[in-house]
């Protein structure tokens, strides 16, 4: 009688397995990347160690070789706009330049390029922890003292995808010339998910030993507009002696799998300027890693 109550059990707890895994099969998008950059949405209707055969809505059932692909990934809640897949906002950890308390994920890092001077690189080494290194060669022209920094940065998930909280140095030096270290020391916290947020920042100054008197207060935006497209803002307000310095920022971001485009007006407001100024903005962002 127990064996025999062991084995009807057994063989329904395999049996509600076997449902519950079609089921979530068949109820999963995933999206398949195949290895000649093909993309593909749909669900799968089946699967073996060679094949797999996918529901897609553009073009019906296709099969795939198991090794044609490249990656294969579910679809997030919300990814699917029209049938139109939306991927991960690829440059979700910054604006033009200015952090945000969002962070590279491990092994995932870009390559940023300002006006061609600008160079930086950053990498995450960690959920929570990145790294980048940037130079203006300047030695190039008659070898005049070059600009490094250096930006580590920490970032902690206080809810997910609703609140993060960053914080970190940026340090920087002139190569060809003795002079102290200058940088600045910030926190910063973001309100919204990768796509749509908005985020407060203070931070520091400091040369040398010597901290500023002062803060720096930063308030910038984010919000996705299209499958390839962002609007963006980022804002700088800095106090000295009295004196206010306002740095307002208004554009856009167009993202592609390798590459990604900034384009965008600075706008400095000084109290004793006549008049209003705009500076263009243009940056490339290639990203690299994982």
């Amino acid at each position: 009688m127990l064996m025999r109550y062991l084995t009807i059990t057994c063989f329904l707890f395999i049996l509600a397995s076997t449902l519950f895994a079609q089921n979530s099969s068949d109820t999963i998008t995933w999206r398949i990347e195949t290895i000649d950059g093909n993309e593909f949405v749909g669900k799968i209707i089946h699967k073996d160690s060679q094949n797999i055969t996918l529901s897609t809505v553009l073009y019906g059932e296709i099969n795939l070789t198991t090794v044609s692909i490249k990656k294969i990934e579910p679809v997030k809640e919300g990814q699917l706009k029209n049938n139109e897949l939306w991927t991960e906002n690829p440059q979700s950890t910054r604006y033009f330049w200015a952090p945000n308390g969002y962070g590279l994920k491990k092994n995932e890092g870009y390559y940023q390029n300002v006006w061609v001077l600008f160079n930086q690189a950053s990498y995450g080494f960690t959920n929570n922890l990145s790294v980048g290194l940037g130079m203006m060669p300047l030695f190039l022209f008659a070898g005049a003292p070059t600009p490094i920094w250096i930006t580590p940065k920490f970032s902690i998930p206080i809810v997910k995808e609703e609140i993060n909280a960053g914080g970190g140095v940026i340090v920087g030096t002139l190569l060809g010339e003795e002079s102290d270290p200058v940088g600045l020391a910030y926190g910063v916290v973001t309100v919204g998910n990768r796509d749509a947020n908005l985020t407060f920042g203070m931070g520091y100054g400091f040369v040398g030993s010597d901290l500023g008197e002062t803060p720096l207060f930063t308030l910038s935006g984010m919000v996705r507009v299209s499958k390839k497209g962002y609007l963006l803002t980022e804002n700088y307000l800095i106090t000295t002696s009295g004196d206010n310095f306002t740095l307002l920022s208004l554009g856009g971001r167009t993202v592609w799998p390798k590459v990604s485009v900034d384009y965008g007006l600075l706008i400095p407001i000084v109290s004793e300027m006549d008049g209003l100024i705009a500076v263009p903005w243009l940056s490339f962002v290639v990203p690299f890693g994982k």
